[in-house]
C-alpha cells in the first residue's frame, strides 16, 4: 500500500508490529535514515531476495528508498513472498520531513 508521508508516519506510530525497512544503498544510508530503520540494499540482487525471504511474515513493514520507486518494487516482491503488510513511503526519503538519525 502506498502512503503519503503523513499517513506513513501516523500509521507507523501506532503499529506495535512495525519494522522500518530502508532499501537504499549503503552510500544513501550514510546520509541519514528514518530512526530505527534496518537496511536491505535493493541492488544486491539475490542477496536482497534472500533477506526478504527471511523476514517475519507476521510483522508490518514500512518501506522506503530515495524517491519511492525501489521501495514500491520491494513491497510488490514482499507481497509475492507472502508478506502482506507492506507500506511504501510515496516520495521516499527525499520527501521525508520527520526525524532523521545518523546510522
Amino acid at each position: 500500500m502506498n502512503l503519503n508521508q503523513e499517513q506513513w508516519a501516523a500509521q507507523l506510530a501506532h503499529d506495535d508490529n512495525a519494522v522500518i525497512l530502508d532499501v537504499r544503498t549503503p552510500e544513501e544510508w550514510s546520509q541519514g535514515i528514518v530512526p530505527g530503520a534496518v537496511m536491505i540494499d535493493f541492488y544486491t540482487g539475490p542477496d536482497f531476495l534472500e533477506a526478504l525471504q527471511d523476514l517475519d511474515k507476521d510483522k508490518s513493514y514500512y518501506v522506503y528508498c530515495k524517491a519511492g520507486g525501489r521501495s514500491a518494487q520491494a513491497c510488490d516482491i514482499m507481497n509475492n513472498l507472502g508478506i502482506m503488510k507492506t507500506f511504501n513511503l510515496n516520495g521516499g526519503f527525499s520527501q521525508w520531513h520527520g526525524d532523521v538519525a545518523q546510522p
